[in-house]
């Protein structure tokens, strides 16, 4: 959709909330946000933290647009819950991880965080920024449980509760035009075309796009898609026309493949750079499979789950252990991570004795220099800035766990360096 319809359907969600958030506030349990409690070892608790657990929230997509990615993160979390409770759990508590599918509906979206909210601490993972977008106000205001959206788009920055793991999709895309630049694909004077969906994702993308371009002195030929545009013939044939050196991909993986796809079948030989959400491994077994291992690339915050690094391989290795029938791809890695840092600012603020939702908002704050074994260091200490402005640059390979290697290690262009997202 595009920024109007966008806004008024954020508009509507919202108000949905504001009247459902009359309901929610008064099933707060004692010892929510309205009023801590003393409770195990003198540690204050609130929402969703009792003597013996702290429950955390999972609102996913399991049956709707990014089923995949939802399976896989929310199986990488609840992997992580088992882990950590086999470790003795944090601050004496178990960990409890609730699920919601919201099947990528706003209306089920918006109505599992109303129902989890009072009962959970925070939120390990929500998928869908349109979604977390319009309970942001909410969140910010009265609900202040700590979110971590799988999304990364710059309009989530700002929120001392809503934190993102990794680069936004403006600063991954300043990286992935500057690897291009970086291998002299591409050079001052150049058009590269950008294909992009509607929305948040596509249109922070292009921003990056365009703060690349305006850098280095490129040309950006823009093509906006809807989610729905599958068939990316148009795409490339108008690309091709207007002489681009080079495709940036701000789309979903079925739209990564048709475009790289076509253009292949074409003989029009091009690079293509992608962000973190435009590729799946299972691309890789389709007629495009041959098209992405040859000059398709993707800018990702993590190292991918085929890495040998120890991070990624122990996971892998776990992660098949206790899903051996299901596939490994960037969303284990993303889920996993998510749930990990939770858990290390749950222990942060057991710690400082203090397991209240505003303890733990501390916590976080606390971390400037956070290591989750996945390739980049992260700093959580300023909530208007992404944890990182790095991003691996990785290359579809049907030979790796998980379809992906990394061409280049973790690093910001110069542009992202100094680039200043707009929340």
């Amino acid at each position: 959709m595009n920024r109007r319809r966008h806004a008024a359907a954020v508009l509507a969600v919202a108000l949905v909330l504001t009247g459902a958030a009359g309901c929610s506030s008064k099933a707060k349990p004692a010892g929510g946000t309205d009023g801590e409690k003393p409770a195990a070892g003198g540690v204050k608790a609130g929402a969703g933290v009792s003597d013996t657990s702290i429950k955390l929230g999972a609102l996913t997509d399991m049956t709707g647009v990014y089923a995949s990615l939802g399976k896989s993160v929310t199986q990488a979390q609840q992997l992580w819950v088992k882990q950590t409770n086999a470790a003795g759990g944090i601050c004496g508590r178990t960990i409890e991880l609730t699920v919601r599918d919201h099947g990528y509906d706003p209306q089920k979206a918006l109505a599992s965080y109303t129902e989890l909210e009072p009962s959970v601490l925070g939120f390990a993972q929500f998928i869908g920024s349109p979604f977390v977008s319009a309970v942001k106000q909410r969140i910010d205001g009265q609900d202040k449980g700590l979110v971590i959206p799988q999304a990364w788009s710059a309009s989530l920055l700002g929120s001392p509760y809503i934190r993102t793991v990794g680069a936004t999709y403006d600063i991954e895309t300043i990286n992935a035009v500057g690897y291009l630049l970086d291998q002299k694909r591409v050079a001052s004077g150049d058009k590269i075309g950008h294909v992009y969906f509607e929305g948040d994702y596509g249109e922070n993308a292009l921003t990056g796009a365009k703060a690349a371009a305006a850098e280095s002195g490129l040309t950006v030929v823009e093509q906006k898609i809807k989610p729905t545009d599958n068939d990316m013939t148009a795409q490339v044939a108008a690309l091709k026309q207007a002489g681009v050196k080079a495709v940036v991909i701000s789309a979903g993986p079925r739209q990564a493949a048709s475009l790289v796809g076509v253009a292949a079948a074409g003989g029009w030989n091009v690079p293509f750079v992608g962000n973190n959400s435009a590729f799946a491994p299972q691309l890789l077994a389709t007629p495009a499979g041959a098209a992405l291992q040859k000059d398709y690339y993707v800018a990702s915050s993590a190292l991918p789950i085929g890495s040998t690094e120890a991070g990624p391989a122990a996971l892998a290795a776990a992660y098949k252990a206790e899903y051996p029938d299901s596939g490994l791809d960037n969303g284990v890695v993303a889920g996993f991570s998510a749930g990990a840092l939770f858990g290390e600012v749950l222990k942060k603020a057991c710690a400082d004795k203090d397991l209240t939702r505003e303890g733990i908002r501390a916590a976080l704050l606390s971390l400037k220099s956070y290591d989750n074994g996945f390739g980049i260091i992260h700093d959580f200490s300023d909530p208007k800035a992404p944890s990182t402005r790095q991003s691996v640059i990785l290359k579809p390979d049907a030979t790796v766990p998980g379809g992906m290697k990394v061409v280049k290690e973790a690093a910001a262009a110069p542009a992202a360096a100094k680039f200043t997202p707009a929340s």
